[in-house]
């Protein structure tokens, strides 16, 4: 039997896109002849999707896609191994399609959405066609949909970050303020949506810092209290100051002087808490040798 040798699955793997030991069988059935070993692999191939289901997809594309009136909208957030994939033009049109039918059939959940039907079959058969064509895992993380009685306005940085916004106020407006939330990313509209989670992890740092001042303990409460209120000044939206203006005046202020409301927003950063994997090439060829 010939022999099979790391650098032989590492062009294996490379030219195919699957995993190492999958690659190191087809090399021992195939007498190590790479050639028969790529073509078993690509017999094979309608295993790809739930093979590449276990690998961690943590790069992706936000779609967004807002109604004519502008009073319904979604946002989807699609998932990738590779910043490589998440460029693909095909991806992103399959995300922006993904938004416009939860936009208009209202999903309870991922589970209903990918049972719906795009392109002439379900989501999920879309999706499965695409991780065999393209060799990467791809999965439907999170959506969200909103209606409002007044205005959406959306905005998309990169591919990456995506904002909704429902607000009662002029379309600029809305671009300005979905730019905004993008920019210095808000938790909340209002410090009273803040959660009170949040808060006391801010106060017992704040607490913790305050005390190594040696200051009276009077002194300590109220140090304490201004750090929790202008962390809330930095999280919230209104009280944030508006990122195209001077620095002085905050979005409240600038709603005010607009006679605007904001009712409410969504913005999702892809990838945001996924663990990413590094790839260790040495390790994996380690762990091939033992087996």
């Amino acid at each position: 039997m010939a022999e099979i040798t790391a650098t032989m699955v590492k062009e294996l793997r490379e030219q195919t896109g699957l995993g190492m030991m999958e690659c190191k069988k087809a090399l021992a059935e195939a007498g190590g002849d790479m050639k028969k070993a790529e073509e078993l692999l690509r017999i094979k191939s309608g295993a790809k999707a739930s093979k590449a289901a276990g690998r961690i997809a943590a790069e992706g594309v936000v779609g967004i896609h807002v109604g004519a009136a502008g009073k319904t909208a979604a946002m989807v957030e699609l998932n990738c191994e590779t910043d490589f994939v998440a460029k693909n033009d095909e991806f992103k049109a399959f995300a922006n399609g993904l938004a416009k039918l939860i936009a208009e059939e209202k999903p309870a959940d991922v589970a209903a959405l990918s049972a719906l039907t795009l392109g002439g079959q379900s989501v999920d058969a879309t999706r499965q066609a695409m991780v065999q064509k393209i060799g990467e895992n791809m999965s439907i993380r999170r959506f969200a949909r909103m209606e409002s009685a007044g205005r959406i306005a959306s905005y998309v940085h990169g591919v990456k970050i995506g904002v909704l916004v429902d607000l009662d106020g002029d379309e600029q407006l809305g671009k300005d303020l979905a730019m905004h939330i993008a920019a210095l990313k808000p938790v909340a509209v209002a410090r009273d949506q803040v959660s009170a989670e949040l808060i006391e992890r801010e106060r017992t740092i704040a607490a913790a810092r305050a005390a190594e001042s040696g200051k009276p303990a009077n002194i300590v409460d109220k140090m304490v209290e201004g750090a929790v209120a202008k962390f809330l000044g930095e999280v919230t939206l209104l009280g944030q100051a508006f990122v195209k203006g001077d620095g002085k005046q905050t979005v409240e202020q600038l709603l005010k002087a607009a006679g605007a409301r904001v009712n409410g927003f969504t913005m999702y950063v892809v990838g945001e808490g996924i663990e990413k994997k590094k790839d260790d090439f040495a390790a994996e060829v380690a762990a091939m040798s033992k087996g």
